[in-house]
């Protein structure tokens, strides 16, 4: 199988796997093309540092990084939690002064993607536990509810037009909305979809959000590439990288291809130079693919012996149809300190970091 031909030579770098036909629904799969002729070295653990060394964070899923190199990722507790370049951690945004909550075991709040806004100022944060979504404007360091959805949103992008486009990877909703959205890793559910807010005038009330796909099994992060007009989204129980034509004036979604077959897709962040860097948390490694030809290399890989053998029966149980969010352990994500979800670069070069759901990220000098 082609996912078994993934995590078997995950450890040389390179997995160019593309199906051979078409799957049942209807995705067109991209060709195959030949490797580069020099490839580029995979990260491991050895070439990064934990950080912050304290290991004081909580759940950061996914973050970005300001201007004087502050590392801005989301945290259960704080909503938001900035870290210092010299490692120093506090809380940003002023979350709970906007009515910001966590209150486990009943009612937990999820903050899972964060992104910035096209002015570069704001920032946008989904709650996939909650359905809120949060507005940080990052220079007065305040927050606004701006949204809620009836069930959890994994992750939000607004688009050069103003429109705003969010995940639901499934329908959880408080209370039981941890385990109603691990109920969807655990077994596939085709309820994860993806909407689009159209745009509204400055400091006017968001609209109603139209459904733009639906029947996703766990809808996860995306990344629009408005050069290219391509919308690339993760379907992380299905092991999908899709890819789609976007109409951005009506958000219109055509040309659905299956751009790289991963295994359990997560984050989806786009690079300054285009390539997509893709978070496989069941393979402890963060993938880099050509959002042209689907072309796939290992960018990071964390990956043990042993991760790499229930990785392998993830893939087993995945096929026969049977549960598997029980693998999830720290088996799988062991040396790091969780399970990784996603990678944050620093614009303009500077320090990779390699994110995840544990207490700390992995700091990787370029």
């Amino acid at each position: 199988m082609c996912r078994n031909l993934l995590l078997a030579t995950a450890a040389l770098g390179l997995s160019a796997c593309a199906p051979s036909s078409a799957p049942a629904d209807t995705s067109v799969p991209v060709e195959e093309t030949a490797p580069a002729a020099t490839e580029k070295a995979t990260w491991t653990f050895e070439d990064g540092v934990i950080f912050p060394a304290g290991r004081t964070l909580v759940r950061p899923e996914s973050g970005v990084v300001l201007a004087d190199g502050t590392v801005v990722v989301v945290d259960q507790v704080n909503g938001l939690t900035a870290i210092a370049p010299d490692g120093s951690v506090s809380p940003y945004g002023s979350f709970a002064a906007a009515g910001f909550t966590h209150s486990p075991p009943d009612n937990p709040s999820g903050p899972n993607g964060v992104s910035f806004e096209p002015d570069g100022r704001h920032l946008l944060t989904a709650d996939v536990f909650t359905g809120s979504l949060w507005r940080t404007d990052t220079q007065t360091g305040t927050t606004t509810k701006i949204y809620q959805h009836p069930f959890g949103i994994n992750y939000a992008h607004r688009d050069s037009t103003g429109a705003l486009w969010f995940t639901q990877s499934t329908e959880n909703a408080p209370p039981g909305s941890n385990a109603r959205l691990f109920a969807a890793l655990d077994t596939p559910l085709p309820d994860g979809k993806l909407f689009r807010i159209a745009p509204t005038p400055d400091g006017q009330p968001l609209g109603a959000p139209q459904e733009m796909l639906t029947g996703l099994q766990f809808a996860n992060g995306f990344a629009i590439d408005e050069t290219r007009g391509k919308l690339f989204i993760a379907e992380t129980v299905a092991g999908n990288v899709l890819s789609y034509t976007v109409d951005l004036g009506t958000g219109a979604l055509t040309d659905r291809a299956l751009l790289a077959t991963v295994l359990s897709p997560d984050n989806v962040e786009q690079a300054a130079d285009g390539a997509l860097w893709v978070a496989s948390p069941m393979a402890n490694q963060v993938l880099e693919i050509n959002p042209d030809t689907g072309e796939t290399r290992v960018a990071f890989s964390a990956q043990t012996e042993t991760g790499a053998a229930v990785a392998a029966e993830y893939v087993r149980r995945g096929e026969a149809g049977e549960p598997r969010a029980e693998l999830m352990a720290p088996d799988v994500w062991a040396p790091l300190p969780g399970l990784v979800t996603g990678v944050i670069h620093t614009p303009g070069g500077g320090p990779v970091y390699v994110s995840g759901l544990g207490d700390a990220l992995l700091k990787i000098e370029e």
